[in-house]
């Protein structure tokens, strides 16, 4: 008997025991966990496309700058070949003007050579008005830049020479300027004409 009694009080025992039923709260706290779990979701998707998102502005941004970077150097370089293309201009504009005077300059030179010992008083005055205008010319031609090249007694040089006749005198070394038939000019630092000259063979 002590046995039916004790199983009586524990079957009373486990009938007592309420029964487990979902609450509203643990329904709140599982839509919450639910929600939270979708929340979560949501933002990860999201920063993952932001992430992406971001990678591709960024690289689209470095494409521009590089070609941004690009584009102002073409320019910086269209800009310094004009302005050196622009002072190459200005620097020999004068250059056809220079060579159609310098026949006129080797005329004068001539004129200028002659012994004014043997001339009358009244061509001695048109000489002397001759080497007025040639200092003259040579003075404005200096101006702007204009200069005989020197070659008598220098090593020939091609590069500013050029040898029509060739001598063999003693005791000169072959290659070396004897005499300038023609005096050749620079202008700046550019041969507009070639001296003639002898060389020694």
């Amino acid at each position: 008997m002590t046995e039916e009694v004790k199983e009586e009080k524990v079957t009373e025992e486990v009938t007592e025991i309420p029964e487990v039923t979902e609450t509203e709260e643990v329904k709140k706290e599982n839509k919450k966990g639910s929600f939270a779990d979708k929340l979560k979701d949501q933002i990860a998707d999201l920063t993952n496309k932001s992430k992406a998102e971001i990678d591709r502005l960024t690289k689209e941004n470095e494409e521009l700058k590089n070609e941004a970077l690009m584009a102002k150097a073409d320019m910086v370089n269209y800009r310094r070949r004009k302005d050196e293309e622009v002072e190459k201009r200005l620097t020999y504009c004068n250059e056809d003007l220079v060579k159609e005077l310098l026949p006129i300059i080797d005329n004068f030179e001539r004129a200028i050579k002659l012994d004014d010992d043997d001339l009358t008083d009244e061509l001695s005055k048109f000489l002397e008005g001759f080497k007025m205008v040639y200092c003259n010319q040579v003075n404005i031609l200096e101006k702007y830049g204009v200069k005989a090249i020197d070659g008598n007694n220098k090593v020939f040089d091609p590069n500013y020479h050029q040898a029509v006749l060739t001598e063999h005198r003693e005791g000169v070394e072959p290659g070396m300027v004897l005499e300038i038939l023609q005096k050749g000019y620079l202008l700046k630092d550019k041969v507009i004409r070639h001296a003639m000259v002898k060389v020694s063979e």
